[in-house]
């Protein structure tokens, strides 16, 4: 694995030459309860993806550190980026990408939401279009996380929950704070905007008391998995 962001420009020419994946970390600056820090997104996608890299030899590019995240915009520190906005930068970013020689890059989102996700898939379509023998894949790990539910945490286990509180005790233990809060989004699909006070009041959704550092490292194992297989299909082996 090689960060393009460490090497320099003639190596980086070789570099991608050799390596068949690029691996492109997008996360988010959102409020994520009492106890995880507000770049928990940007972190569990880039250490995801540095250690994916590891094992297929692929490059992997500095995170996009932004995202769309309307469903807790009301919290401190959140900073949402509009939908058009990030799926400009996210072409920009894989059709430069693509400039410097990549033919194959997966998008790993740590932030899964619905817009978010579908911003990050119409950049990748643009990018595609636009740049002759790209392919890329888009996905978030959470969907493979999520997979865990009802398994290693509770079904409604979600944002800030006890399988996120715990991936970050693996990956980031110093940067976990010492509450486990216990909290519920209650509010319904069909309504537009950001949930209110009363319908979410604090930016976690599940219980996260039994959160521990070992079950954080059952679950990125699980993500891994998931990764290695998924790319298999996408790009072979």
């Amino acid at each position: 694995m090689a960060r393009i962001a460490d090497l320099d420009s003639r190596t980086l020419e070789r570099e991608i030459a050799r390596r068949p994946i690029v691996v492109l970390p997008v996360g988010a600056l959102e409020a994520h309860g009492p106890h995880l820090p507000l770049s928990a997104d940007t972190i569990q996608a880039e250490m995801t993806a540095i250690e994916a890299a590891e094992r297929w030899k692929a490059l992997v590019a500095p995170p996009i550190s932004y995202g769309c995240c309307t469903g807790a915009r009301r919290f401190p520190g959140t900073v949402s980026v509009p939908m058009a906005e990030l799926e400009r930068t996210a072409t920009t970013i894989l059709s430069g990408l693509s400039q410097m020689g990549a033919r194959r890059i997966l998008v790993v989102s740590g932030h899964a939401e619905r817009g978010h996700m579908a911003a990050l898939r119409e950049a990748g379509d643009a990018a595609q279009s636009e740049r002759r023998g790209l392919s890329v894949a888009v996905l978030s790990d959470y969907d493979f996380v999520y997979e865990l539910r009802g398994q290693e945490a509770p079904k409604d286990d979600g944002h800030a929950g006890l399988l996120e509180t715990s991936r970050l005790l693996a990956l980031a233990p110093a940067l976990v704070g010492p509450e486990r809060p216990v909290g519920h989004r209650r509010r319904s699909p069909f309504r537009v905007g950001p949930p209110t006070a009363r319908q979410w009041a604090e930016s976690v959704d599940g219980d996260t008391r039994g959160a521990s550092a070992e079950l954080g490292r059952r679950v990125q194992a699980h993500v891994h998995r998931r990764l290695d297989e998924t790319v298999a299909e996408l790009f072979g082996r």
